[in-house]
């Protein structure tokens, strides 16, 4: 698998733009929460448990992929200079966990209790789709084995989907 880097801006010497964008959308979707949008009086219980249950999934992917990650850990999709590459962990599972928990946290605050703000969390499983790609193809730049390990772990973000 060779991922192309010419397909995805870098937005800046190390992926600033990248961050930026994803600050922008974090601040959308809390945001949501203030504006009177809300899920049918019917489904309300059901769907607070519901994003409840999918925002702790996602935060517990987040800690241990950062867990995983170690001093390593950058927002920056480009690896800093003292960063070593990672395979073990949740990165033996999915590529990018971080990301994957981010968007399962911000996914479930949608369901729980902003339902107008999964229209920002929609654009921030695209961002981070791109990002991820962005840093892949620096990933394969610095490290030669990275090809290798795109090959035994396929799935970006969800086991088994993607």
């Amino acid at each position: 698998m060779y991922v192309q880097s010419s397909h995805v801006p870098e937005l800046g010497p190390r992926g600033e733009g990248w961050v930026a964008i994803q600050l922008v959308l974090f601040a959308a979707i809390v945001g949501c929460g203030f504006v009177d949008v809300y899920w049918p009086h019917s489904l309300e219980s059901f769907l607070a448990v519901l994003g409840l249950v999918i925002g702790v999934v996602g935060l517990v992917v987040l800690v241990f992929g950062a867990i995983s990650l170690g001093q390593s850990f950058t927002p920056l999709p480009r690896p800093h200079a003292r960063a070593e590459l990672r395979e073990h962990g949740a990165f033996r599972i999915v590529r990018h966990p971080i990301y994957g928990g981010i968007v399962l946290v911000a996914l479930g605050w949608s369901v729980a209790d902003a339902p107008l703000a999964l229209v920002p969390t929609a654009l921030l499983a695209f961002v981070f789709d791109l990002k991820a790609r962005r840093e892949e193809a620096w990933l394969v730049e610095r490290y030669p084995e990275y090809a290798a390990y795109l090959e035994r772990t396929p799935h970006r973000f969800v086991p088994g989907l993607y």
